[in-house]
């Protein structure tokens, strides 16, 4: 069976001054991704993805050079649309987080919404499934509120409903039947690696 591993990138540079997407992976989030790429490199890798913001592309490039892979980014994969707020800082952000999964067929604060943000990652997740012509697991780097609105589809339950990564920093992810489009595990951290 192969498998398409979504990860949802590791700690980032938190800097109010700069764009979201253009946030770096820090120093934590960077070692991390570095180990959890040596994990990956006993398994058969043969496509990684990420979406277009630098979060991702940071830890996209940092699996697909040990693996000695390019990578290919599809903005599709990217976080739900933020930018009418811009940074938020704790707590308030939360507070508009579990608005936007409280009220998915709404925009909180101009946010994309929660269906519409769903839609797309479905889609896209499902594109790559259908038009990747490699043999092995495929690895998707993303994010964390689109891995659980894909979570949701998966499981089939309401948006909000779904399970969730454990690991306040990100750095966590879900595996899917290429086949199926099924999920085969659930959430777990970098660290902890791959079900027995």
């Amino acid at each position: 069976m192969t498998s398409l591993v979504f990860i949802t990138h590791p700690e980032v540079v938190i800097d109010p001054d700069q764009p979201i997407p253009e946030w770096p992976l820090n120093t934590v989030g960077r070692a991390r991704m570095e180990r959890f790429a040596g994990v990956l490199a006993d398994r058969d890798v043969s496509a990684v993805y990420a979406s277009t913001e630098r979060k991702a592309m940071d830890g996209a490039a940092i699996v697909a050079e040990r693996l000695g892979l390019s990578y290919a980014t599809d903005e599709d994969l990217g976080e739900n649309d933020r930018s009418a707020t811009g940074y938020i800082a704790p707590p308030e952000f939360w507070d508009v987080v579990r608005e936007f999964f409280g009220r998915p067929h709404e925009s909180i604060r101009g946010w994309e919404r929660a269906v519409d943000a769903q839609a797309r990652i479905v889609n896209a997740i499902g594109r790559i499934l259908r038009e990747d012509e490699t043999a092995g697991d495929i690895i998707v780097v993303s994010h964390g509120a689109v891995g659980c609105l894909l979570t949701a589809h998966l499981q089939k339950v309401a948006i909000g409903q779904e399970s969730r990564p454990s690991h306040p920093g990100g750095g966590c992810f879900i595996v899917i039947d290429r086949d199926s489009f099924t999920l085969t595990q659930d959430w777990r951290t970098i660290e902890d690696g791959f079900a027995a």
